[in-house]
């Protein structure tokens, strides 16, 4: 009986681990955009520069930060560009890849890629729910505020306090009007999507110039006397004056304020999608995105913050209200039609990316197999369209930006830093064969876990020999137990990592102040971060040659992974607790469906369920 208990658990973990061959991955067929290296870049721009600049900014500078966003800004982009130069070495190792699902399921197993495709679906719904929300406000504040009043006049939620305060059945509406028209294959989409990018360009050029010219220096230096006057001369709400200054909310709202800015860059996830299918990896295309969307984001927030006192930012329409404050009235219209032409770019940008994960992670069995449908000769994944773009829609309809805007910030960020964690255990590992065709017997009796898992089991030997094995490997490339000590040492920095940024995150002021106890926990875990990631340092690296590697490994992927979960870390329970109901359901669809579904685990080859409409 045990012994069958034994042989069923293996055979349940072997299904968990297990890789898909790279040889089974194909180009996705149906709708296709080609664009060139210059169209890319733009479209990682144009896919950025959107709820994120023109919502995100004013709430983090009216309640959060203050002048201090532009920081806010800086540590996000850091973020964003190490998670980045992470994800384009583990894209190169997987050929003809179109994402990051993809290449876990190759390199890293089955639920390892499960949760990364996952969280990144999240990221994608909350993404378009976000923006369209961010559509109605703008559009919104070009008639009056008529919507808004009417909404709360007629269909008031009176819900829990994550959910809005009124039913946005305009944003629904427009969530699902854009997956009809991508639905239906609309070929002007591609057209329209650059014409709304070079307009939203030009917009913003014109909003960081007259923000300069206008701005006044002292609303960086505002004092708590300024406050009360303000009170007295504005009518709507004012967000809290903090201490003044430049930094109002100390280093706490700093923290927390780049954790919620997070959201503003996780628009490369659809560039990168496109990259495999259009030209060659070039790492460039991505990276150049990211630093003209920093740079955007530095100036814009600057230029907002000069214009208007931070407390007195408009929540939901900060750049035209911005030059309603400082007198060019007719120069909000023209803002906010450039609002307007970024959030559409943006929702464009991102429906498409996610109905082809869903369709990818349907076709291999991980999601319900439906999901997979296309209709006629476009091959457009119909059902996987209108599915997210309905549950998208409803988020858009019930839930407040702001409640669901660090949501979808966690989930990029647990992504991320997957991603991060993948790159440094893959570069230690040895050779593997990616290939489903070619594996040896040997390899397939093997295949519980992948090429080097810290669940095989170690040889023997003597204590000595393994101690000395941590900083004297036996080979100067890797074998499978300089492997399996990297994957053991890497899931140890991850906890140690954890335990240091939720300490930091909770009793900062004690730590930096010499706190006896929790400075002497900090330094510990410090020493031990150290001595660990040495340890890892000293073991041989795979010489495969790659289109692009990591520098400064182990580090790098290391202090992405850190400031990763520093940034996790400052969310509140209320966020923690929907990113948990999010993935409870998730592991409730695989662990019912998707193990037992999954080609691999069927031995079927991938290929789409195709239906032509009669």
């Amino acid at each position: 009986m045990s012994r069958m208990v034994r042989q069923y658990v293996r055979q349940f973990g072997q299904k968990l681990v297990h890789r898909r061959g790279a040889d089974t991955i194909k180009e996705p067929d149906g709708l296709k955009i080609h664009l060139s290296a210059t169209e890319l870049v733009f479209l990682g721009v144009g896919r950025n520069l959107g709820a994120g600049l023109y919502i995100v900014l004013g709430a983090v500078a009216k309640y959060v930060a203050g002048p201090a966003i532009v920081i806010c800004f800086s540590v996000a982009g850091l973020s964003s560009l190490l998670s980045r130069l992470c994800y384009v070495e583990f894209d190169a190792r997987v050929p003809r890849s179109s994402s990051a699902y993809v290449c876990s399921y190759v390199m890293m197993g089955q639920l390892w890629a499960f949760v990364v495709g996952w969280n990144i679906i999240l990221l994608f719904l909350i993404a378009i729910a976000c923006t369209a929300r961010a559509w109605r406000y703008a559009f919104d504040s070009l008639i009056g505020d008529c919507i808004s009043q009417k909404l709360e006049e007629t269909v008031p939620l009176h819900a829990p306090y994550f959910l809005a305060q009124d039913a946005d059945f305009f944003a629904l509406g427009l969530v699902l009007l854009l997956a009809v028209l991508l639905a239906l294959g609309v070929p002007e989409s591609a057209w329209v999507y650059r014409v709304f990018t070079g307009i939203n360009l030009l917009v913003l050029s014109f909003i960081i110039v007259s923000g300069f010219i206008n701005g006044d220096l002292h609303n960086w230096k505002l004092t708590e006397q300024d406050y009360p006057l303000a009170t007295a001369v504005f009518s709507y709400s004012l967000g809290p004056p903090g201490a003044g200054g430049f930094v109002p909310f100390d280093f706490e709202g700093v923290v927390q304020g780049a954790a919620t800015c997070f959201y503003a860059f996780v628009g490369f996830a659809a560039i990168a999608a496109r990259e495999r299918g259009d030209l060659k990896p070039q790492r460039s295309i991505s990276l150049i995105s990211l630093l003209m969307c920093f740079l955007a984001y530095f100036a814009v927030s600057a230029a907002l913050t000069l214009m208007v006192p931070y407390y007195q930012i408009h929540h939901h329409s900060p750049l035209p209200e911005a030059f309603l404050h400082v007198g060019w009235g007719p120069a909000r219209y023209v803002v906010a039609v450039g609002v307007l032409c970024a959030l559409t770019s943006s929702l464009l940008g991102d429906m498409f990316p996610m109905s082809q994960l869903i369709r990818a992670m349907a076709e291999d069995g991980l999601l319900f197999r439906g999901l997979a449908r296309v209709y006629g000769h476009t091959k457009i994944p119909v059902v996987a369209i209108m599915s997210s773009g309905s549950l998208a829609g409803i988020m858009a309809l019930l839930f407040e930006f702001s409640h669901i805007a660090n949501l979808m910030a966690v989930a990029s960020l647990l992504a991320y830093s997957m991603v991060s964690f993948s790159v440094l255990v893959l570069r230690y590992q040895p050779g593997q064969n990616l290939s489903k065709s070619e594996k040896t017997e040997e390899e397939t009796e093997m295949e519980l876990v992948p090429v080097g898992s810290p669940l095989d089991s170690v040889p023997e030997a003597g204590t000595s020999n393994i101690l000395k094995s941590l900083w004297f490997p036996t080979s100067t490339t890797p074998t499978r137990k300089s492997g399996q000590i990297v994957y053991r040492c890497a899931f140890l920095l991850v906890l140690l990592l954890s335990i240091l940024s939720l300490v930091l995150a909770q009793w900062p002021r004690r730590v930096f102040s010499g706190d006896p106890v929790l400075t002497t926990v900090a330094v510990l875990l410090l020493l031990l971060i150290t001595g660990v990631t040495a340890i890892i340092w000293r073991q041989p690296q795979s010489p495969r040659p790659l289109t692009f590697r990591v520098p400064a490994l182990p580090v790098l992927p290391l202090v992405s992974i850190f400031v990763n979960l520093s940034l996790m870390m400052q969310m509140t329970s209320g966020t923690w607790i929907l990113f948990g109901i999010w993935n409870a359901i998730g592991f409730a669809i695989y662990f019912g469906y998707g193990v037992r579904h999954s080609l691999e685990e069927n031995n079927e080859p991938p290929a789409s369920t195709s239906q032509t409409p009669d």
